[in-house]
């Protein structure tokens, strides 16, 4: 974590293309317990090289059996309710491709700003045959319009800086070399009000949608999980893996 004033950076680094295994997880829910001892007012948080985060790590998962991959998903669950009930403002500078599991980080802050520059974002999960759990469900619901939901959570659609905006996904597409200190800046905006107003209004504007992702997290995982270890989806999950690995 650094601090510039008021505002927490959390500069995500773990590994090659910022793939989510245990450790990355584990890593940003300490991160953000540093943030919350701390007297730091607002968080924004970032990636590295030309990733944000490229979502699950598909060749770490791809041997795990159900047990395994239960353990890790309610992990994955818990790591992603912990940014959206976050009581401060969270700020996502996406600075490179956030792909899958690494746009429902972006989706779980307050507000998402993409650098302008030739990367992707979205939820390409449908694509591996794989469904959307409700910790990924109900920040779209809140956060998108609903005109959105098709392109983005049916079609699986990767989209460019600009797509992402004009369906909403992000709130602003900025230069590169601007992206960090506006997205500071933002934060700072948001830190304007006393602590514990923005935590009230937190809670009141997303605890409607954290009882519903409590109410249904157990069956959406099955569900997933079903999904995951079905025939066809592990033979997407497969041939994905086997184009990683290629890729050395």
């Amino acid at each position: 974590m650094q601090r510039d004033g008021e505002v927490a950076v959390l500069r995500l680094q773990g590994g090659k293309a910022n793939a989510m295994d245990e450790a990355f997880l584990k890593g940003v829910l300490r991160l953000f317990d540093e943030v919350e001892s701390s007297d730091a007012r607002a968080v924004v948080v970032t990636g590295y090289g030309s990733f944000f985060s490229a979502g699950l790590a598909l060749p770490v998962l791809v041997g795990l059996d159900r047990t395994g991959l239960t353990a890790f998903m309610a992990l994955f669950d818990s790591v992603m309710r912990r940014v959206f009930s976050f009581p401060r403002p969270v700020v996502a500078a996406v600075n490179g491709h956030a792909i899958a599991g690494g746009c429902v980080l972006a989706l779980q802050c307050d507000l998402r700003l993409i650098a302008d520059a030739p990367i992707k974002i979205g939820l390409n999960e449908v694509q591996l045959g794989l469904g959307l759990p409700s910790v990924v469900i109900e920040p779209l619901r809140l956060q998108l319009p609903a005109s959105s939901l098709v392109p983005i959570a049916l079609e699986g659609t990767l989209l460019t800086p600009d797509e992402a905006r004009r369906l909403g996904l992000v709130g602003e597409v900025v230069p590169a070399a601007e992206l960090l200190p506006r997205a500071m800046a933002r934060a700072r905006s948001l830190a304007r009000g006393t602590p514990l107003a923005l935590a009230q209004i937190k809670r009141a504007l997303r605890g409607p949608s954290l009882e519903r992702i409590q109410e249904e997290s157990k069956r959406q995982s099955e569900i997933w999980l079903d999904a995951w270890f079905s025939p066809m989806t592990q033979e997407r999950i497969g041939n994905a893996v086997a184009q990683l690995t290629a890729r050395g």
